[in-house]
């Protein structure tokens, strides 16, 4: 069956006294919650310079963790994840309506996975991402939901100039500030000795993808090498908070369909 290790650090970096990422998950505790519901794994970075970042965040990973939870056996993750960002948006929404908030800015990006047999589903908002680790390299499954990005698909800037942009961080889509939100999804099919590392853009800002990949597959205990991506993180810029989780994929559970049914392939 898939069996999953993760670890997780944060750190609020070199200049910010507070740290607005927030970071969850949730573990099955059985074999059968495994199969019936899969793992889940959530980071949200509250945007900077709203008065509640931090609030915003919190509630993003609360509300998904224990909608995970809840869920109905075997749902599929492809709708449950959107749908779940989708109540955490509403949520943040409403909070800002609560007296003693009210006509304050809250949002916060988010970025999450579910993990179920031999596939995983990422879902995203804004510009924190999710990179798979595979063979020593590191390849980015999200793309940032920002200017600069939107810019670039419509060929008005270049790569270089989109690096170096003073708007590469302005987000054009975060949980809160509207009622609904679009949510990005995408499946990627996993295998033996893959890592996924969701992250803030404090992780990844001062990073090349071959840092990321680097750090990863080293041989340590999983939580060391999430500890170590957030250390090197603000060793090398520290300008932002910096948070990273880091799942490894030690077995996965092949699947087949017969008449609409799932079942486990032998040897997987």
């Amino acid at each position: 069956m898939l069996d999953v290790v993760f670890g997780q650090a944060s750190d609020p970096g070199k200049i910010r006294g507070n740290n607005e990422d927030s970071m969850g998950a949730f573990v099955p505790r059985s074999r059968q919650k495994a199969r019936s519901h899969g793992w889940m794994f959530v980071v949200a970075d509250g945007v900077g310079g709203t008065e509640f970042g931090e609030v915003a965040s919190a509630l993003a990973v609360k509300v998904m963790t224990e909608g995970f939870a809840q869920a109905q056996e075997r749902a599929a993750h492809a709708s449950l994840l959107p749908r779940l960002i989708q109540h955490a948006n509403a949520a943040i929404h409403d909070e800002r309506l609560q007296p003693g908030r009210r006509g304050r800015r809250m949002a916060t990006t988010v970025v999450s996975c579910a993990l179920r047999y031999d596939e995983a589903w990422i879902a995203h908002v804004g510009d924190s991402r999710c990179y798979q680790v595979r063979d020593g390299r590191a390849t980015a499954l999200t793309q940032d939901h920002t200017l600069v990005v939107e810019q670039r698909k419509l060929g008005l800037i270049s790569a270089a100039d989109a690096e170096q942009s003073e708007n590469r961080h302005v987000l054009t889509r975060s949980l809160g500030p509207e009622l609904f939100v679009t949510v990005e999804t995408r499946k990627v099919s996993l295998q033996a000795g893959d890592y996924l590392v969701l992250c803030t853009d404090g992780l990844y800002g001062g990073l090349y993808h071959e840092d990321i990949a680097r750090i990863t597959s080293q041989k340590k205990d999983i939580e060391a090498v999430a500890q170590e991506l957030v250390n090197y993180a603000v060793e090398v810029d520290g300008s932002d908070n910096a948070t990273a989780q880091v799942i490894n994929i030690r077995s996965i559970e092949q699947m087949a369909m017969y008449r609409g049914r799932l079942y486990p392939l032998h040897g997987s």
